[in-house]
C-alpha cells in the first residue's frame, strides 16, 4: 500500500467512525461535509427516506459569480451560509453535523460557522 492509498484508507476509517454516530432524520438532517483540494462539498441529507433536501458547493453558479476560488476558508464560509440559506428556505433548522472524516478545523470549521451564521442550528 504506497501512501495515498494508506491516506484514503485512514479517511474511509474515520468516516466510518463518524457516520456510526451521525444519522439524519426528517426533524434533523445531517449537514454532510466534503473537501477536496481544489473545492468543498456540502448537503443536508435526511437517511430516513434517503433523499437529499438542499446541496451547495463552490461550483455552484452563485458562487462561481463571486470570482473566488474554492479551496479557502472564505470560499468555505460562503458555501455554508448558501447552504444554510437553502435549508432554512426548505424549512429545515436544525442539523446534525457530519465533517465525513474531515477535521473539524480550518475550511470543514469554516462551513459550520457559515451554516451557522444563516441560521442552521447544531
Amino acid at each position: 500500500m504506497n501512501k495515498n492509498q494508506a491516506k484514503r484508507a485512514s479517511l474511509q476509517r474515520r468516516k466510518r467512525r463518524v457516520r456510526a454516530k451521525v444519522f439524519g432524520t426528517a426533524e434533523r438532517p445531517r449537514l454532510s461535509v466534503h473537501r477536496t483540494n481544489a473545492h468543498i462539498y456540502a448537503q443536508v441529507i435526511d437517511d430516513k427516506d434517503g433523499k437529499t433536501i438542499c446541496s451547495a458547493s463552490t461550483l455552484s453558479p452563485e458562487f462561481k459569480e463571486t470570482g473566488k476560488i474554492g479551496s479557502n476558508k472564505e470560499a468555505a464560509e460562503f458555501v455554508g451560509k448558501l447552504v444554510g440559506e437553502r435549508a432554512v428556505a426548505k424549512g429545515v433548522t436544525e442539523v446534525t453535523f457530519d465533517r465525513g472524516g474531515f477535521i473539524y478545523h480550518g475550511r470543514v470549521q469554516a462551513l459550520a460557522d457559515g451554516a451557522r451564521a444563516a441560521g442552521l442550528k447544531f
